[in-house]
């Protein structure tokens, strides 16, 4: 049996290494590519959530690119993809967006490993727009209601108001804002590191776009229609999550074809992928062929 694969720690060096910037419909997107040293045993595609980026998978990320070949993205409107007003960042739009990275890059049926609204997206490119998968892993994810903390439909109903926040008070809201997401304190580097996409001009107008954006209304097809699902599926949660109840989890597998294997991780909240990227590792690793 091979060596389990070290989970490499989180620190202010953990790098995706460098990105390619690819065009998706006219759109462009930062990608990152990890790969096996000797030969990779298959592909992982690797979706991040709201208010994240591709890096908050790092870690995990680099636990499985010993043995796979890994590829992330950072959907637009997030970290270093583009933030241009013009370009919709819905989840049907994103939905679409992920079928057509995957197309691409080329890709017949990858595992797919997504967080928060990155669940969705991959849920509707594969039951919306009939993206086949290998696998698919699913880590504290957006898909049944309720979700949208009171936050977000503050937002939703004053988008101009925070965009037009000095600079320092929205620095400070972000950073608290994601905090929260956390079950325990997160390092300095590490809120850091998820706040910097949004500390710009043109990132504070674009945290605020992208959760006006986000509506349950497109994650109703998806709930209807789960029991659809036609790879095999895992589910991952922290147990602590403040912001998408483990309750969700459990009804999560009920709904799902074969009702899936769920790994509680205790004492986490929904940042699972840096809080405990040792866990997560484990499970997907014990969950991929």
């Amino acid at each position: 049996m091979p060596a389990s694969p070290s989970v490499p720690a989180s620190t202010p060096a953990s790098s995706l290494g460098e990105r390619a910037m690819v065009q998706v419909d006219g759109i462009e997107v930062a990608t990152y590519e990890l790969a096996a040293d000797r030969g990779a045993a298959g592909t992982v595609v690797m979706c991040h959530g709201t208010p994240w980026q591709a890096q908050v998978w790092a870690p995990v990320a680099h636990a499985l690119a010993q043995r796979y070949r890994v590829l992330l993205w950072d959907m637009p409107g997030y970290g270093h993809s583009t933030m241009d007003p013009e370009v919709p960042v819905d989840l049907c739009s994103q939905m679409s967006r992920f079928r057509a990275l995957l197309d691409h890059w080329n890709l017949d049926r990858p595992h797919v490993v997504a967080h928060d609204i990155g669940g969705a997206v991959a849920l509707g490119a594969h039951l919306l727009h009939h993206a086949d998968y290998a696998s698919l892993h699913l880590w504290d994810i957006v898909t049944l209601e309720p979700w949208g903390s009171p936050f977000f439909s503050l937002v939703a109903e004053n988008a101009e108001v925070f965009c037009r926040l000095p600079p320092r008070l929205h620095r400070a809201l972000v950073r608290e804002y994601i905090a929260g997401a956390a079950h325990g304190r997160l390092p300095e580097f590490e809120l850091d590191m998820l706040a910097a996409p949004w500390t710009t001009d043109r990132g504070q107008a674009a945290l605020y776009r992208q959760m006006a954006a986000l509506a349950p209304e497109h994650t109703r097809p998806l709930a209807a229609s789960l029991g659809e699902v036609r790879c095999r599926v895992t589910l991952g949660w922290g147990e602590q999550d403040p912001w998408i109840p483990i309750e969700q989890a459990h009804r999560l597998r009920e709904a799902l074809p074969g009702k899936p294997a769920l790994t509680s991780v205790p004492n986490t909240g929904h940042l699972v992928p840096l809080e405990r990227p040792d866990a997560v590792a484990a499970a997907l690793l014990s969950g991929l062929p």
